[in-house]
């Protein structure tokens, strides 16, 4: 393949642990041949095992990483060269910040520091211009790349997941507008974002969050107490449902089945699911390992009888798109349950090839639990298409295709201008 455009991508962190789709399809665009600067809109923060990732890290263009003065004067002095295009930015982020729906007070002016932001890193990029800026996450990453892109007269193109799109939203319905194209990670989003800016759907481009997906090898689980391990990743927040799966457990306990569970994320949920442990008398049976990075993960995934991620809808309306960690555990070949969400039904069907449970009900969750549990021909046959599943929509070098493709046709686009 060809590389149709010399790309900047942006993310709030870049690289970040619990995001590995990001930085993947950056390293993946890049083995693909295409030209890929980074920038972080804060500093990445993260312990890196890996040197790839600790030079993605070193490289990224900060936005926010150099201080807040620095910021403030590199958008003067982006301001003093142009002043023009960045009179017009400030206007657009002014009239943005005035208008916008849905916005608070404080939302309001972010939109104005974002602006600035935007005019500092534009400066910063001066030196080698990207042709095209891609953002990760709809919120202040994309408003950053939208005003951005705007004053070194490019087009930008954003991929939206799942808080920003609900909880964080900012500015979604300009955005949407004024994107070149909007890279939808499932149709359930792709049918979210007509609903509110109709466009031809060849500017609402599927193209999945991808997972690496090699053979499947038999790996000895090595359960040499006889008790199944059950294998939970995730930000322990709300809305991934861990209480929901002690809950399980103590139900599972109670109709006398062995299993262990291992908890791997970290989050404001912590001290709140380690006191319902203790108080499910499940302490002997669930491990929080803490957070855990990728190559680890996928190693504990292999040795898991289960993988368990019961999502649902949490009280502020954020919910899960299609986690990546539920495509990693079918990619390795460990069955998984999750959540009934309509977006993970894009993924997952239940009894085809995983088990899919009611949000925020308990009963079905443990009864499904046990069923697979009591059932290991049942947990490798779902575990053996899920697999399939993930190999035929969701690898890795299916979904680079289809993200090179759609920055493909931009730049044909402006070839034919």
């Amino acid at each position: 393949m060809s590389a149709p455009l010399k790309l900047l991508y942006i993310a709030p962190w870049l690289p970040k642990l619990s995001e590995t789709f990001v930085y993947k399809e950056v390293l993946g665009l890049r083995k693909a041949g295409v030209k890929v600067a980074t920038a972080s809109v804060h500093t990445p923060s993260d312990r890196w095992d890996e040197d790839e990732l600790q030079g993605l890290a070193r490289e990224a263009i900060p936005v926010y990483g150099l201080g807040h003065l620095k910021m403030l004067a590199d958008a003067f002095l982006e301001s003093l060269q142009h002043p023009m295009r960045s009179s017009s930015t400030v206007t657009l982020g002014v009239r943005d910040a005035t208008l916008g729906k849905n916005l608070t007070t404080f939302g309001r002016l972010k939109i104005i520091w974002q602006t600035l932001a935007s005019l500092a890193l534009a400066r910063r990029l001066r030196p080698d211009l990207p042709e095209h800026i891609h953002a990760h996450m709809a919120h202040v990453a994309t408003t950053i790349a939208m005003y951005t892109a705007h004053q070194i007269n490019r087009g930008f193109s954003f991929s939206g997941h799942a808080a920003d799109i609900f909880r964080d939203r900012s500015l979604l319905e300009e955005k949407l507008q004024r994107a070149d194209f909007v890279r939808c990670i499932s149709g359930w989003h792709r049918h979210y974002y007509q609903s509110i800016v109709p466009r031809h759907d060849q500017e609402y481009p599927i193209v999945r969050c991808g997972v690496v997906v090699k053979p499947l090898l038999k790996v000895d689980k090595d359960n040499d107490d006889h008790a199944p391990l059950l294998l939970a990743v995730g930000r322990l927040v709300p809305k991934k449902g861990f209480d929901l799966l002690l809950r399980a457990l103590a139900t599972i306990r109670q109709e006398g089945q062995m299993c262990r569970c291992q908890i791997v994320g970290d989050g404001p949920e912590m001290g709140s699911l380690k006191d319902l442990s203790s108080e499910l008398n499940l302490d002997d049976i669930v491990e929080f390992k803490g957070e855990m990075g990728n190559p680890a993960i996928l190693e504990a995934m292999t040795k898991a009888d289960l993988f368990v991620l019961p999502c649902r809808t949490d009280k502020s309306g954020d919910k899960d798109g299609i986690p990546v960690v539920l495509m990693e555990a079918m990619a390795s070949g460990v069955c998984v349950v999750s959540g009934d969400l309509e977006t993970i039904r894009e993924l997952v069907t239940d009894q085809v090839n995983g088990r899919l449970s009611p949000p925020d009900d308990v009963p079905a969750l443990a009864q499904s639990l046990l069923e697979l549990l009591k059932d290991g021909s049942m947990r490798e046959r779902l575990a053996l298409r899920g697999h399939d599943r993930v190999q035929e929509e969701f690898s890795l070098s299916l979904n680079i295709e289809r993200i090179h493709g759609a920055f493909m046709r931009l730049s044909t686009k402006a070839q034919t201008a």
